[in-house]
């Protein structure tokens, strides 16, 4: 098959290469966009990241197109109803970040909680002053996770481990987890206004579109911190900077923020220059730190999501489709 890979590193063509030898190949080093997908409009298979939106522009542009294979666990960025109207399959990259994501959940609250990042600033331009940098003991806090899959468990499991109290909130409730890790499921609202800190590893959908909103977001128990290690769209950008500015949220520590594609690319209209200020607005406020979408990156994670995606497309190819989002 002819399989066309976008934003794939020179590491990662290696392996593929080798994994993949019956099989055509083409690298490009960009996302898929209107620009290259002439160059790959014969491809049989794509593989894209979350850099890609796959619109239905672009996947009309893809005659051949059998499959969708995105090196993320997210696929919020591929038009779905495009691809069963088309008959494309579409794969994802489930377990990558089973640990890497909730360890960096960690990271950012520990910075939040012990002013890290502050007191690293200071010390780089040689004040070594302790003003202003006390933080607060994760030990007897309350956490509710929003999301119990396997990072959102991960996350309770390392919470334990700091002698914390867990809460979660799932529409799928994982009761023999709750059991053994010692955790108890609650509605959204009583999650909101018990915990201590609220971290969220939900996929992004229409359904999940805005879960903390202007609406909710005020339930949450004064003087909490978020933490957002899953996707943007699922944090109202209006609600989160009234919550920061009220102070019903002391702090927030996020990997994503809705829009933030608008941070690397240049806005095509009013409303996504609107967006782009709103976005700008909030990451310079003194109780806030951003990350640019990093809570994947890990060298291991990074060599999971290449072989899987490298089996996903052999699987395929076999007749044996795994890893399936949506079957053609």
């Amino acid at each position: 098959m002819k399989v066309s890979f976008f934003e794939a590193r020179a590491d990662e063509q290696e392996i593929l290469k080798q994994r993949l030898s019956g099989h055509k190949l083409s690298f490009f080093a960009e996302p898929l966009s209107e620009k290259n997908v002439s160059a790959a409009a014969s491809s049989d298979i794509i593989s894209i990241t979350n850099h890609t939106k796959a619109s239905p522009a672009l996947l009309s542009a893809l005659p051949n197109l059998k499959l969708v294979s995105t090196r993320t666990t997210g696929f919020d960025h591929i038009d779905l109803d495009s691809c069963k109207a088309k008959g494309i399959a579409v794969c994802n990259v489930p377990a990558y970040g089973n640990y890497t994501v909730a360890e960096y959940t960690f990271a950012l609250l520990l910075m939040l909680s012990r002013k890290l990042h502050k007191a690293y600033l200071k010390s780089s331009k040689m004040d070594f002053s302790i003003g202003g940098l006390q933080g607060f003991e994760l030990f007897g806090k309350t956490i509710g996770v929003i999301g119990s899959g396997r990072i959102g468990l991960n996350v309770i499991k390392i919470a334990k481990g700091f002698g914390m109290n867990a809460v979660a909130f799932d529409i799928l409730k994982n009761n023999e987890a709750a059991k053994s890790l010692g955790f108890e499921y609650l509605p959204l609202n009583e999650l909101l206004s018990k915990s201590d800190i609220i971290t969220i590893h939900l996929p992004y959908s229409n359904n999940t579109h805005h879960l903390l909103n202007k609406g909710n977001i005020s339930k949450i128990k004064r003087g909490a911190v978020l933490i957002n290690t899953a996707r943007g769209g699922i944090i109202e950008t209006e609600a989160l900077c009234q919550a920061l500015d009220s102070g019903v949220l002391s702090g927030a520590a996020l990997d994503v923020i809705e829009g933030e594609e608008l941070l690397r690319i240049k806005p095509k209209s009013d409303a996504e220059n609107s967006q782009l200020k709103a976005i700008k607005v909030i990451l310079q406020k003194e109780n806030m730190i951003f990350t640019s979408h990093i809570a994947f990156y890990t060298k291991e994670a990074l060599r999971r999501i290449i072989e899987t995606t490298a089996e996903n497309i052999i699987s395929f190819a076999d007749g044996k489709p795994q890893n399936l989002v949506l079957i053609k």
